[in-house]
């Protein structure tokens, strides 16, 4: 058993929050937001990170705040060492007076969790603590979900289905409360920012020459949030510019993200890169999007002998037949065709909603927005939420931080 798992364990059944603060102002703020509760473990050292550090007991914590005087030298030395005493446990929120581009530099460098810029709000605060928490707090925690959707061929649809499956599950209990990161890693031609009217802050020429950089921090930096909740990571399109990545920067940021997210859709394209093979192994659900013409059914096939070949069955590649359309009594295609073609590796057809899905990609919002329970949305969801719900026990792990946190937020 690790140190962190033997730590996460013993505190299960309460929340262990320790403060170091020399500010009395915000001592009272930290008793009247974590001290109410007997649920609460609050450990309260008056002083500062220099003069009191060393008193301030981490052990049995799932998280740590600190009050510094960021203008002090001699505090943010007594905060580095702070930090290498304490290591990956527990995470550390710092909070200080000021805030400038040195200082953000160093706390990155000392790898604190987060920091927040007083005056801070209760509810600020608990927010951040309990994200900052999510990924170690529990015993139960569970690792991220992962679903990728691979085009067969082009214009498949593969970023519609991929952009309503992560709202299917950023939506599957109250609240939204799982966490679920879209990811688009089609560098060149990606749609999924466009598809949401969302900004792409992804920046590939800041993290590609030093992907170890690439850290907590600067991942809530480069994150795009729609108002539904869901969360989107998405470069700027270069269509003019055919390249690829350093396949260690891909998957630094994929497991990134899945240490801070119950859910990762990931939008893939239809060029395999030297990174694809590490990605597609690394999904839970592998869905290969064909449309419902011989030609592109040929392709899916062809695609899923192909990683079959070079991945083995460990992915276990699943066609979906997108924009599918029952004719009984017409000629063309029928759905035992599609079975025949695709034999075990053909998992669901999806209805053909032109119109519904044009709306819905110039209004910026899901399917479900515009027409509630409609048959592409309700055909995903029973393609979808069973693995789901068999990965959460029926819900993911929610901490006492958490649960606050949306108390406060309603």
């Amino acid at each position: 058993m690790s140190m962190r798992m033997a730590q996460s364990t013993a505190v299960a059944n309460r929340t262990g929050v320790a403060v170091l603060t020399a500010d009395p102002a915000f001592e009272q703020a930290i008793r009247a937001t974590f001290g109410a509760s007997a649920q609460i473990d609050l450990r309260l050292v008056t002083g500062t990170v220099a003069n009191a550090g060393g008193e301030l007991d981490t052990s049995d914590i799932t998280v740590a705040i600190i009050d510094i005087d960021a203008d002090r030298e001699e505090e943010m030395a007594a905060l580095e060492q702070l930090m290498t005493r304490v290591g990956g446990w527990p995470p550390v929120v710092v909070v200080t007076q000021r805030f400038d581009a040195e200082v953000a530099r160093r706390l990155m460098q000392m790898r604190v969790a987060d920091f927040l810029i007083k005056p801070v709000l209760p509810a600020e605060l608990v927010r951040t603590c309990a994200r900052v928490a999510r990924p170690t707090g529990g015993a139960e925690h569970k690792e991220a979900e992962i679903y990728a959707f691979l085009p067969a061929v082009g214009g498949a649809g593969v970023t519609t289905l991929a952009i309503e499956t992560a709202m299917l599950l950023l939506n599957s209990t109250p609240r939204g409360r799982p966490r679920t990161c879209l990811v688009d890693l089609d560098f060149q031609h990606g749609a999924c920012a466009d598809y949401l009217d969302l900004e792409p802050r992804l920046d590939l020429k800041e993290i590609e020459p030093r992907p170890e950089r690439l850290d907590h921090q600067l991942l809530e930096i480069m994150l795009a949030h729609h108002t539904s909740g869901l969360a989107v990571i998405a470069a700027p399109n270069r269509p003019a510019e055919m390249r690829t990545f350093d396949p260690d920067m891909v998957t630094r940021l994929l497991d990134l993200v899945a240490s801070h997210f119950d859910y990762v859709v990931i939008d893939m394209p239809r060029t395999w890169f030297s990174w694809t093979d590490s990605v597609l192994l690394g999904s839970n659900n592998l869905y290969v999007v064909s449309e419902m013409t011989v030609p592109s059914l040929r392709q899916a096939r062809g695609l899923v002998a192909a990683i079959r070949e070079r991945l083995g069955e460990r992915p276990a590649p699943q066609v979906i037949v997108n924009r599918f359309e029952q004719r009984m009594f017409a000629d063309g295609l029928k759905k035992t065709d599609v079975e025949q073609a695709l034999g075990g590796a053909f998992v669901a057809t999806i209805p053909n909603n032109y119109r519904l899905v044009r709306e819905a990609i110039d209004r910026g919002v899901p399917l479900h927005e515009v027409k509630p329970g409609n048959a592409i949305s309700t055909q995903l969801k029973k393609l979808v939420m069973p693995q789901a719900a068999a990965k959460s026990g029926g819900g993911p792990t929610t901490s006492l931080l958490q649960r606050l946190s949306l108390a406060l937020a309603k």
